[in-house]
């Protein structure tokens, strides 16, 4: 063989080694985050959930992964360092929320895994930098293709990774140790049974007045309103929601399929001596506001309601947004809706503004914050969409489910004053 050759030879070698080491090292990648994926879904579930309960989440992580090894040799630098940032990113919010399930309730069988996606996600983080140096190219229009690939990849961003990561999120929040607190008067720990068999973990304290009030979606998130209630003589039952805390199933900070959570908590209610006439309600916070919404518009044991800090759960309350959100926010809940719903094995529920006509002619209270989050300021819309009786109360200085901080001493006298009217008979 010639000298010439043999050089070219000797230099397709050198500049195709790089591209294997690259495909290796996602490849080993993948499958370490494939593992963790098996574990997360089939090996080590949520306690009250089984591996046929994951198999959709499982099975699509799993293939979606599968095919991003497999196509991974064959795509440009530039799309390969997109392909690793994205996956070294979503690896490394896997890492960070098994730390943080680990540090709140001690580590757990997918917590292991978990914790070897913090190297994988710095190794492809790192690929995907050297493949961005390694993919320049000179020439006049150099900086026009690193302005269009720079634009590409933050709209793909924005549409994909973000949607994905916060259904990742939604679908696997951490839980956090409940500690003893105190509520006024004394409180005994309460195990629900759900419908679909889950055991919920709660605390009641005792009614003096024949009513109580169900604090949703945590026993410890609203301390404060719960003894306020309590002051008043109200019983009231504060819940963890399905897979937060010390309740078994599956989480999902949107609350899709927590209406059954609800649904248990009044038919408990309802038996308890204390509680007369079926003198049931309900107070949620944030997600907690969205399903109380979506519980009184299927069950009527719920006689009154107070919603703080209810937003958007999916696509379809962001259509409200009008045009305005058409190409904006619209597009990237959609495909955040189609994650989670893949991820959680549960289908969107129907738009707020569609359920709360179904309420009346049971009481319930809007409260909205004027520095809210997450949808708060839908809240006129639901309130328009709703039958009487109802009441609408923006807090403008309030953060978001902030109002019993911002004004104590009215939000005691507005929400006290709702459920005396509406359980009571006062006023």
């Amino acid at each position: 063989m010639s000298a010439p050759v043999l050089a070219r030879d000797t230099d397709r070698t050198l500049q195709r080694s790089p591209t294997r080491m690259s495909s290796l090292l996602f490849a080993a990648a993948t499958a370490v985050v494939a593992s963790h994926a098996a574990v997360d879904s089939f090996i080590a579930p949520e306690p009250g959930t089984g591996p046929t309960d994951h198999l959709a989440r499982g099975l699509a992580t799993l293939a979606l992964l599968g095919l991003a090894a497999a196509s991974f040799p064959r795509l440009r630098a530039g799309a390969q360092a997109a392909l690793a940032a994205a996956l070294g990113a979503l690896a490394l919010e896997g890492s960070l929320l098994a730390i943080g399930d680990a540090q709140a309730a001690g580590a757990r069988g997918k917590d292991w895994t978990g914790f070897l996606l913090g190297p994988v996600a710095v190794a492809l983080l790192a690929l995907a930098v050297r493949l961005v140096w390694s993919s320049r190219k000179p020439g006049r229009l150099r900086w026009f293709r690193r302005a269009a690939l720079t634009a590409v990849t933050v709209v793909g961003a924005y549409l994909l990774v973000v949607p994905v990561a916060m259904a990742i999120l939604a679908t696997h929040r951490p839980r956090a140790a409940v500690e003893q607190v105190s509520l006024g008067r004394p409180y005994e720990p309460v195990t629900l049974r759900t419908s679909d068999g889950l055991r919920l973990a709660g605390w009641y304290v005792r009614s003096n007045n024949g009513a109580a009030v169900i604090s949703y979606p945590t026993r410890q998130g609203k301390l404060p309103q719960a003894r306020m209630l309590v002051r008043h003589g109200y019983g009231v039952l504060l819940l963890d929601a399905r897979g937060y805390d010390g309740s078994q199933g599956d989480p999902n900070l949107f609350g899709w399929d927590d209406g059954k959570d609800i649904d248990a908590a009044v038919a408990w209610l309802q038996k308890q001596p204390d509680v007369k006439s079926g003198r049931v309600g309900g107070i949620g916070f944030s997600v907690g506001g969205e399903m109380m919404l979506q519980a009184a518009a299927a069950n009527t044991g719920l006689r009154a309601v107070v919603s703080d800090g209810a937003g958007f759960r999916s696509v379809r309350e962001e259509v409200l947004r009008g045009p305005r959100g058409w190409f904006t926010s619209v597009p990237e809940q959609a495909v955040q809706s189609v994650a989670i719903a893949v991820m959680s094995g549960t289908v969107p529920p129907p738009s707020l503004k569609d359920l709360v006509p179904r309420i009346a002619p049971r009481h319930v209270l809007f409260i909205y914050a004027g520095h809210g989050a997450g949808g708060e300021e839908y809240n006129p819309d639901y309130y328009r969409a709703a039958h009487a009786p109802k009441t609408l109360w923006k807090i403008p200085e309030a953060h978001h489910t902030g109002g019993f901080q911002a004004r104590p001493r009215e939000y005691e006298r507005r929400v006290v004053g709702f459920f005396d009217q509406a359980l009571v008979g006062k006023g």
